[in-house]
Order: structure tokens, then C-alpha cells, then sequence
């Protein structure tokens, strides 16, 4: 059975909260100088991945959206 979009987790939700388990585990300073070199690591891809899903989102919203369509606010004359 397929899940609604509302029933599957964001993305970018998904991002920030791998993001703030991997940076706990860097603040935690119970590791070895590899496994932080390597969190550090997955931290730099992690975040590369959300600003990838960021500009996916922007570019979706500008196609959707051309400039001078409905939703920009108009100048007072």
C-alpha cells in the first residue's frame, strides 16, 4: 500500500534531524580522532543533501510561480 505525502516524512526534516543526531555525537567527546574525522565527514554530505533538497524546492516554486504571477505583492501607485 502506498503512503500520502503526508504520511512520509520531509525530506528536509529527515536532513536536520540526522544532521542534529550526528553533531550530538560530535559534542559528545567520547570518540576516536577517525570516527569524528569520519561524523565530520558525514556531516559536510548530510548538509550538501539539504542544500540540494533546498534549491529542488526553490527551483519548484519559481516554475511554478513566474515573476509578476499572482502571490507578488503590488506597488502602490
Amino acid at each position: 500500500m502506498a503512503r500520502t505525502m503526508a504520511e512520509m516524512p520531509d525530506r528536509l526534516d529527515t536532513l536536520v534531524d540526522r544532521l542534529e543526531r550526528t553533531a550530538a555525537e560530535l559534542r559528545s567527546g567520547e570518540l576516536t580522532t577517525e570516527r569524528a574525522a569520519a561524523l565530520v565527514d558525514d556531516c559536510a554530505r548530510i548538509a550538501a543533501e539539504a542544500g540540494a533538497e533546498l534549491d529542488r524546492r526553490v527551483r519548484a516554486v519559481n516554475e511554478s510561480h513566474p515573476p509578476g504571477a499572482a502571490g507578488q505583492l503590488a506597488l502602490e501607485s
